[in-house]
């Protein structure tokens, strides 16, 4: 007969697991002898390896008791469910895994990974931190409101991006971070993005191609807007600049409508 630390080593467990299986009721607890112990045959043995091995097998405890008792079909059914369970679980996990591993590159935290590739992208072009910080900002709202439409968005800013006028355009206002509404270089700037935008919309209509239509809805503009005018001390006087010269808005500038 043995005790229960005996009990414990030759099942491979310790004796606290022993008493978690007496407690839930898988392994019967014997009475104590005359000297207060108590004792354990091999039968206990036999029942301690049996629990032991299909716990191990992810098998839950609250099931562990019917598969004990099971006939070899209903063993079979209850292990093919049980497999199906923990497959499910794998799965969820290897999710798990893939998105920790996304939020170790960085950027990943709620951000697409087209939207990471464009941020990578500005990074390597030599951006500034704080205006790769704000398109950042700007595609985690634009990702959370309208996931479906990101790629398509994406391409068009990659292709924008490569361009070589707009990007020195963008590494221009970039450089204009930490700048105030009366710096001297926003006029100029002004100028130059209000000739770029003129002359893309000259080429679209001369292709015969329509003025682009942003599939975000107004609302979403205006925050990716405001978002831009609360980054930037220099954005609002900018954009004022832009009105004079004929166009609104910034996420989707427009030609402004004429004044009757």
């Amino acid at each position: 007969m043995l005790t229960i630390s005996q009990l414990a080593a030759y099942a491979g467990v310790t004796v606290r697991t022993v008493r978690h299986y007496h407690a839930k009721g898988l392994l019967p607890e014997p009475e104590r002898d005359h000297s207060g112990y108590r004792r354990y045959d091999a039968a206990a043995v036999v029942e301690l390896v049996r629990i032991r091995t299909l716990a191990d097998a992810g098998v839950p405890l609250s099931r562990v008791s019917q598969l004990l008792d099971a006939d070899a079909v209903e063993f079979a059914a209850a292990v093919e469910q049980i497999d199906r369970r923990l497959r499910a679980e794998i799965r969820e996990r290897q999710r798990h895994r893939e998105r920790i591993a996304q939020l170790a590159a960085g950027e990943s935290l709620a951000l697409p990974p087209p939207a990471v590739a464009y941020v990578e992208r500005m990074r390597e072009l030599g951006f500034p931190e704080r205006l790769i910080e704000v398109e950042r900002d700007s595609w985690i709202l634009i990702a959370a409101q309208v996931p479906d439409q990101v790629s398509a968005l994406m391409e068009i800013k990659h292709t924008q991006l490569e361009h070589p006028v707009l990007r020195r355009l963008y590494l221009d206002i970039g450089d204009l971070v930490d700048a105030g509404p009366d710096d001297p270089r926003l006029p100029a700037l002004a100028d130059r993005v209000a000739a770029f935008i003129e002359a893309a919309s000259a080429e679209a209509v001369e292709a015969g191609r329509a003025e682009e239509d942003y599939s975000i809805s107004p609302d979403l503009i205006e925050l990716l807007d405001t978002t831009f005018l609360e980054s930037f001390a220099c954005a609002g006087r900018l954009l004022e600049l832009l009105e004079e010269r004929g166009w609104t808005g910034w996420t989707d500038i427009r030609r402004k409508e004429p004044v009757h």
